[in-house]
């Protein structure tokens, strides 16, 4: 698609059912590598990260399989290949989790360095740091990571890792490095998004043993092998803030279905500061902003459970059509005010000072 053509002011109205979570499926589909037996996974979304995900499984010799209910089937019981090269790696940076679940199984991995990411720095020293410290020997040359256990050793042994920054990859990579290395890890300061989770939980189904689940310290007993299971993927909790931010600058009124409300609490908390009605059921969250005046509100992105980085140029764009001045602050990334130079060319009044974005 070269370009999409809006034709405004329109009103939105009726209901939508959320796709299954890339942010969750990208991991879980990784995680597929630690299983000696078949794997189905549903409520996968047809997205092109996905397919490149898809293609880097099958490099590696992963059997991959769609059946009529849209549920992929994936084998790893055999893998050919431990290289995750530069032509699949370099425009996403998910590929970096394939080196956790390589060196638990296996104990070898040659995974290129990752791209795919205008948003800023986001370094994989903590995931390299971590294996090492779970006895693994890691070299950085040429582009890419190459990883090994040294002799004497048959799995990656149990550490107590404290992570000096939250970072959701690398508490993925390290989560999956850990289930099937020898002894206890301990994750410190890990990330607690619901995409986490869902990995953990489905690490669980295979027989994993996690405790501390949706806290930041996970406790990992490894185990000797995890059998395959049908998982089903959380909903995307971004692209139902994203349909509900729509109805919010239309004026309108929409049901999202198929969500869990638990995952949006503080960008639900915003909307109704933003002014608009917000109602929610046990899957399935209604706003109405209709004959109703939307409201500046000052936000600041930080790791959940608190206001996620992914909405806010959602609220952005909602400050720039509310009456008053509201402030949008990035703590997460630096470089991601890159659409308030295209918002200005509209006629948006926004200023940038710092990591902080004024609509007025």
């Amino acid at each position: 698609m070269d370009k999409l053509l809006i034709k405004g002011p329109a009103k939105l109205s009726g209901s939508v059912e959320i796709s299954g979570s890339k942010n969750a499926a990208l991991p879980i589909l990784m995680a597929t590598l630690l299983a000696e037996e078949p794997v189905k996974l549903s409520n996968v979304p047809h997205l092109m990260d996905v397919t490149t995900t898809l293609h880097l499984l099958g490099s590696m010799g992963v059997g991959i399989m769609f059946d009529d209910q849209r549920q992929i089937e994936i084998d790893a019981s055999v893998v050919s290949n431990l290289e995750a090269p530069y032509e699949l790696v370099k425009t996403m940076r998910a590929s970096i989790l394939v080196l956790g679940p390589l060196m638990s199984r296996f104990g070898q991995a040659r995974v290129s360095l990752p791209g795919g990411c205008a948003i800023g720095s986001r370094p994989v020293n903590l995931h390299i740091e971590g294996i090492k410290q779970m006895g693994a020997i890691i070299d950085v040359a040429d582009g890419y990571i190459n990883a090994r256990l040294p002799e004497g050793l048959s799995r990656l042994q149990g550490a107590d890792i404290t992570m000096e920054m939250v970072t959701v990859t690398g508490t993925e990579n390290l989560l999956m490095a850990a289930v099937l290395a020898e002894g206890t890890t301990t994750l410190r300061n890990a990330a607690q998004e619901p995409e986490v989770t869902d990995l953990a939980q489905f690490l669980v189904k295979m027989g994993a043993q996690i405790s501390g689940i949706g806290t930041d310290t996970l406790v990992i007993t490894g185990v000797q092998r995890l059998l395959g299971v049908c998982y089903s993927v959380i909903p995307d909790r971004i692209e139902a803030g994203t349909y509900l931010a729509a109805a919010a600058v239309t004026g309108s009124k929409v049901t999202v279905k198929k969500v869990e409300p638990q995952h949006l609490k503080a960008v639900v908390e915003k909307f109704r500061e933003a002014g608009a009605d917000v109602s929610c059921t046990a899957d399935s969250i209604t706003l109405d902003m209709q004959g109703r005046t939307l409201k500046p509100v000052s936000i600041v992105t930080d790791p959940y459970p608190l206001f996620p980085t992914d909405m806010q140029a959602q609220f952005l764009v909602m400050n720039t059509l509310a009456e008053g001045q509201g402030e949008v602050t990035e703590t997460i990334f630096e470089n991601r005010f890159m659409h308030v130079n295209e918002l200005m060319r509209m006629g948006a009044n926004i200023e940038i000072k710092g990591n902080t974005a004024i609509s007025s």
